[in-house]
């Protein structure tokens, strides 16, 4: 009796122990599971956090932030990058990168101009530049995908190329159109939107359709994320890269058409000058990763309204222009950190 005394008591005991053992876990996994959903949050819509972040912070430093005509401003200055930022991310989701997209529109617009002032005709000038920009993509793609060139160096001469071509077409001047008419793309206004803007968000909801509902987003996913294992799934990756280049090319010619109606004209040296490093810094900061796979086409959007922001209120601030470009590199540099720490 007193053995069997002696061992329920002992396996009263270890029950003892068992559940408050269960208890310590459950009481422990309540704060790392906290935290988890914390990082979570952070990892899925921390560009969306930043943004608000930044605008309640310029609200308060300037109160000619608010102003309707400021916001709209913003919108504005933001569609040429916007397009092409578009373009960008499914470009980098793939594992690549565009430096090219500056001097593509260069090109483009001049190019279109010609096109738009030997012909008369709007519709001729606008699938001009539809036409060179996305071939100079085609071209990019099928360095990338067949010469087995790297994405940066392929890009990088087609950079270096299509400014040169540019700059002897137009006899390193710029180019202005002569067809009334023209002009009404970039300054014509839907209720309170610049068309501009308009066009930028169609391509934004564009290409978000692209990336997400259809298999050509689904592959350049994949791809970006294991190109091996893409090729064994039997996903055309070739063509895929191809497809991509070309997709951003044809970006590239809308924003030519918006940046060439705008003033009227283009410059076949310093239009489109240092866009890619804002396409890139709005891409990066919207979560997209240089290795590619990873990122949203809505972070994108985010990534672009933040630079637009951060430009307003410098210029707003009076800080020198030659800055702007500092404080550029400095948020890819703090973006890239960030994505490292994930």
């Amino acid at each position: 009796m007193k053995k069997k005394l002696c061992n329920m008591q002992l396996a009263q005991k270890g029950r003892r122990k068992k559940l408050a053992n269960i208890d310590a876990k459950e009481y422990s996994t309540k704060p790392s599971t906290t935290k988890s959903r914390l990082s979570w949050l952070w990892s899925e819509y921390s560009v969306i956090i930043a943004f608000i972040v930044i605008f309640i912070a310029s609200a308060i430093l300037n109160p000619r932030f608010m102003d309707l005509n400021n916001q709209l401003n913003i919108l504005m200055q933001v569609s040429i990058i916007g397009i092409i930022a578009m373009g960008m991310t499914v470009v980098m989701l793939s594992g690549g990168i565009d430096l090219s997209v500056g001097s593509v529109l260069a090109l483009a617009g001049v190019i279109s101009v010609l096109a738009l002032n030997a012909s008369g005709s709007i519709l001729v000038g606008i699938f001009t530049a539809l036409l060179v920009g996305s071939f100079a993509g085609f071209l990019n793609g099928l360095m990338v995908a067949k010469g087995r060139i790297a994405s940066f160096i392929a890009t990088l001469g087609m950079m270096a190329g299509a400014r040169s071509i540019a700059l002897y077409i137009a006899d390193g001047g710029s180019v202005s159109g002569e067809v009334a008419g023209f002009t009404a793309i970039s300054n014509s206004d839907l209720w309170i939107f610049d068309v501009p803007v308009i066009i930028f968000l169609a391509m934004t909801a564009a290409v978000f359709v692209i990336m997400h509902k259809t298999r050509f987003g689904r592959y350049v996913y994949a791809l970006g994320s294991n190109e091996k294992a893409a090729l064994l799934s039997a996903i055309r990756v070739d063509r895929i890269k191809i497809g991509v280049y070309t997709l951003i090319g044809s970006l590239v010619g809308i924003a030519a058409v918006i940046e060439t109606s705008r003033l009227n004209s283009i410059s076949s040296s310093s239009s489109g000058a240092q866009y890619e490093l804002d396409a890139i810094a709005a891409v990066i900061i919207g979560g997209t990763r240089m290795t590619g796979g990873r990122g949203k086409i809505i972070g994108t959007l985010f990534g672009v309204l933040i630079l637009g922001i951060l430009n307003n209120m410098m210029n707003l601030m009076n800080v020198s222009p030659y800055l702007q470009g500092f404080v550029k590199g400095l948020i890819i540099i703090i973006a890239v950190v960030f994505q490292k720490r994930e």
